[in-house]
């Protein structure tokens, strides 16, 4: 044990280490590029082929390899082929019907559900799962599509949805208890979720679509590498966290090991597998976009459209129909989870009121609908659009504004962004890596610390590191931005109920609206460049460090807060030597998802004319190179997991520090 006596000389002891390294860091940018060029220029002699070699893994197992007399190829399309029959079944249902051609021509034979009858359907479940107000908030979801002229669109998305997210569900909760079981499992299997978490979805694309083929089907699946690891993650924690005594009860009753899991175990871990459930359908949404650019459609084509056409009211009526989408799913997943199951089982026809209800209102509206095409299909005379709103609205600003916002623009690019880009781009790769290899040593210990140096070493190695550093320094000062804003609004709103019901509704909002909606009044008030990039990266990111912040500030003691108050503490005091103080582990895990939030949305600033990591896994996409592209994508999910164990480390730190769950 350490005495408080020598914590102060612990301290000291730490800041000399630090101050130390810092100082051989400086000594190696100063004086390195005359003594060691090559700390600056990684040679290019001794750079690892990384692309070459895995366009030519990807191409042998294209043409080459096979698995006994399979090729393995074949086998992709046979898997593809699989997800495609469920996946036109739901098209069919909900969007296009049975169709036929016949002479060139699209014939119906039977049309897919009416507007009104999906309407019901979902409402009628709304109320099975959350009663009258749920059953209200959905229906007037899905009306707000209809209303916008959305309808055709949400229903092929929504049919995405109904095929992604159950093979989601099912093959996470498989690896989740895969892991659960066996240890060396879960530790082989943490770093490709951390992979599949943090690299840009843009750098898997080509290799699906080399493997699988263009179409829905190819995005599917590259929603499920998306969606799938939180659903496994949390079904690994949620049956660790399962109490003993359950086990042993399971045990004594004489279950077998497969009836305690799914009798026992799975009911009990229920509601965190379905906060799970709940994440799969998130992040299956916020795919729709980037699928949409290997055949998905949809909405998320509508909005791509859009931002090629800069038709910012359209791009934002489709992004808010995703919303309106996410929403109506996110209440329904959470009232479910909370649906209480200890009812008593009803019989006969009473048993299944609701689903004979939907399968009435289905038939009933399609029979109708072939009278009243109003009933079959939402009138485009009805439908409503704020486009030319929106559009005058841009025009008007930048036409008012625009001397002011070009002399903003000028004044952060000249003082703010090219001097700290300057600046990362003259560090030394090598002192670049000893640093960050020392500060994981020093937070985290030495596997850490060979982590941090590894993944950096392997940046540079693989000739990324200029690409790497202008990446750093846009997401750095989009994340300082971010919470420089972030952290007074959480501060303000963090005591204040309903300021904080508003602001809840509002970065809500901004989560699930698709990230290409931001980008279409930036590029059309600030032009294309690293100033529009940083605005974008900022309004995405500034969510995470204001939820985690509040997250913190509410988590505070509320008896800490009084006890300070008696000893005569002022409110600033109670907010800087207290409260702060007391978040600090959140507000730092706040800034870890800041930075996550920041990195993926740089990979789509590559559209308005970055020079950075994420240009180079777009340009990869364009030009079918899979080696490129996930070599780019490796070197962003490498910066990732580098500052995610390093703010992690920090955080459990600090817990530690403060006496808060240290270990947790």
């Amino acid at each position: 044990m350490i005495g408080a006596g020598s914590l102060p000389a612990v301290a000291e002891h730490s800041r000399l280490i630090w101050g130390l390294a810092l100082a051989l860091a400086v000594a190696l940018w100063l004086w390195g590029q005359t003594f060691l060029p090559f700390a600056f220029d990684y040679p290019k002699s001794a750079q690892i082929p990384a692309a070459r070699w895995i366009g030519g893994a990807i191409t042998w197992l294209v043409k080459e390899a096979a698995i006994g007399p399979i090729a393995f190829a074949d086998l992709t399309r046979a898997f593809s082929a699989l997800i495609d029959g469920p996946y036109q079944s739901a098209l069919g249902l909900l969007a296009d019907g049975v169709q036929r051609q016949e002479a060139g021509q699209t014939l119906q034979l039977v049309p897919p559900l009416s507007w009104l009858a999906v309407i019901a359907i979902m409402a009628l479940f709304a109320h099975w799962a959350g009663g009258a107000g749920l059953a209200a908030l959905v229906a007037g979801c899905f009306v707000f599509v209809a209303i916008f002229g959305h309808w055709h669109a949400t229903m092929v998305t929504l049919a995405s949805i109904v095929v992604a997210v159950p093979l989601g569900v099912v093959g996470g909760l498989g690896l989740g208890i895969l892991a659960w079981r066996h240890p060396w499992f879960d530790r082989a299997l943490r770093p490709v979720l951390d992979l599949m978490q943090t690299m840009p979805v843009f750098a898997y694309l080509v290799p699906i679509l080399i493997l699988f083929g263009f179409g829905p089907t190819a995005a599917v699946i590259a929603t499920l590498i998306y969606a799938t690891p939180p659903m496994t993650r949390i079904t690994t924690l949620a049956l660790s966290r399962v109490p003993s005594e359950t086990h042993d009860l399971a045990t004594m009753v004489g279950c077998t090991p497969r009836q305690r899991l799914w009798r026992v175990l799975v009911p009990s871990a229920r509601e965190p597998l379905l906060v799970g459930v709940n994440q799969v359908i998130m992040l299956s949404l916020n795919m729709v976009i980037i699928a949409s650019m290997i055949g998905a459609g949809g909405l998320g084509f509508e909005v791509l459209n859009a931002l090629r056409r800069l038709d910012f009211g359209t791009g934002l009526e489709a992004g808010l129909a995703i919303v309106a989408l996410a929403i109506a799913l996110d209440r329904l997943s959470q009232a479910i989870a909370h649906r209480s199951a200890g009812a008593a089982p009803k019989r006969g026809v009473a048993r299944h009121t609701y689903l004979l209800a939907a399968l009435a209102f289905a038939l009933g509206t399609g029979l109708i609908g072939l009278i009243l095409p109003a009933v079959q299909t939402y009138p485009e005379a009805a439908e409503l659009s704020t486009s030319p709103f929106w559009a005058a609205l841009v025009e008007w600003i930048n036409i008012t504004f625009f001397d002011t916002l070009e002399a903003v623009k000028n004044a952060i690019l000249t003082w703010i962004l090219m001097p700290a880009k300057r600046f990362l781009l003259g560090l030394p790769w090598l002192g670049v890596v000893a640093l960050l290899g020392f500060a994981g040593w020093r937070l985290g210990g030495l596997r850490l610390g060979l982590l941090c140096s590894g993944l950096s070493f392997l940046i540079a190695a693989t000739g990324q590191w200029e690409k790497a550093m202008i990446t750093v320094y846009l997401c750095g000062i989009s994340t300082l931005i971010a919470m420089a804003i972030g952290l007074p609004i959480a501060i303000w709103v963090a005591e204040r109920d309903r300021w904080w019901t508003v602001t809840r509704l509002v970065i809500d909002t901004l989560q699930t609206l698709p990230s290409f909606v931001y980008l279409m009044p930036i590029v059309m008030l600030f032009r294309v460049g690293d100033f529009t990039a940083m605005i974008a990266v900022v309004a995405y990111a500034v969510v995470a460090s204001v939820r985690y912040t509040v997250l913190g500030l509410q988590g505070v003691d509320p008896r800490l807060i009084e006890a300070g108050r008696a000893m005569g503490c002022t409110p600033w005091q109670i907010l800087t030597r207290m409260r702060l103080k007391l978040a600090l582990p959140e507000i730092i895990l706040g800034l870890n998802q800041t930075i996550m939030f920041a990195l993926s949305m740089l990979v789509i600033t590559a559209l308005v004319g970055t020079r950075d990591l994420g240009q180079d896994v777009y340009i990869a996409l364009t030009k079918a190179n899979p080696g490129n592209g996930l070599v780019a994508g490796l070197a962003i999910a490498f910066i990732a997991i580098i500052a995610d164990r390093l703010l992690s480390a920090a955080a459990r730190s600090a817990r530690e520090k403060l006496g808060l769950e240290g270990a947790t």
